[in-house]
């Protein structure tokens, strides 16, 4: 287990470094039923002015994940919330994931078009998000991995309660979501996404009124899933770059949230 610390790259101010990322590693949170979820892991006791809400990838809770989510809350004082956005369904079976028979290319088309049907999480998010807000937090971020990524850039218009957004190694990447954004987003992706579509959203989000507050990150010696549950924290280089990614988020929900 590492005792180093990892930096954040903020060349305005470093506010705040990441605790040690641990390879085997126990999450601190719990689990809490909230709002119209009977599941979500909830993570720090922060501030009541500000939140962060996760949407994991399609194998659900992992403690890569869910040390992800560990991280940000206790190094921004805040409070973290990992909905089970496929209850009462379970996740995608990791053993089934890449696909290689015919079958298994038949559920995970099932899959996306069931239990995980983006349209279906992107309202099920929405109103969690804005449950927060009734609940008096200010102001509410939002971060989501492979599949969460397009659920939560799809919740990023105009209609979001979201301050701002977050998507690493994102499924489905698409100029014209970022065309519709109305809120800060920041970017990280692997050598398996598309990277034309990257670049393009790269692009858009320049000309956007909230530029400066933007970030990404093309990370090409890394693979689809290296910050959430296919992160082997066990291999040095892709260790390194989990903390590198997480201080990036850690940046920027600091500059946009707190």
């Amino acid at each position: 287990m590492s005792t180093s610390t990892a930096a954040i790259h903020n060349t305005n101010k470093a506010c705040c470094t990441i605790p040690p990322v641990q390879s085997d590693y126990t999450p601190k949170g719990s689990f809490k039923p909230y709002g119209d979820f009977k599941k979500v892991y909830v993570t720090g006791s922060g501030s009541d002015k500000h939140a962060l809400v996760c949407v994991f990838d399609i194998f659900g809770y992992f403690p890569q994940t869910q040390q992800g989510a560990d991280i940000l809350a206790s190094t921004l004082n805040t409070t973290v919330y990992m909905p089970d956005f496929f209850e009462p369904n379970p996740p995608f079976p990791y053993s089934k994931y890449p696909p290689q028979t015919d079958q298994d290319k038949k559920d995970i088309q099932e899959f996306f078009g069931g239990t995980a049907k983006p349209s279906f999480a992107v309202e099920k998010l929405l109103a969690f998000g804005n449950n927060l807000k009734k609940q008096g937090i200010t102001k509410v971020g939002v971060y989501g991995f492979c599949w969460g990524g397009k659920v939560v850039v799809t919740s990023a218009s105009d209609v979001t309660p979201f301050s701002s957004a977050a998507i690493v190694h994102p499924a489905m990447l698409s100029v014209d979501d970022a065309k519709k954004l109305a809120i800060p987003l920041a970017i990280y992706i692997s050598n398996d996404e598309p990277v034309d579509e990257y670049n393009g959203i790269v692009d858009v989000l320049a000309k956007k009124p909230f530029a400066a507050n933007t970030d990404h990150k093309h990370y090409k010696n890394m693979f689809h899933g290296w910050a959430a549950a296919r992160a082997d924290l066990k291999n040095d280089e892709n260790k390194k770059e989990y903390e590198d990614v997480y201080s990036k988020l850690a940046d920027f929900f600091h500059k946009t949230l707190v």
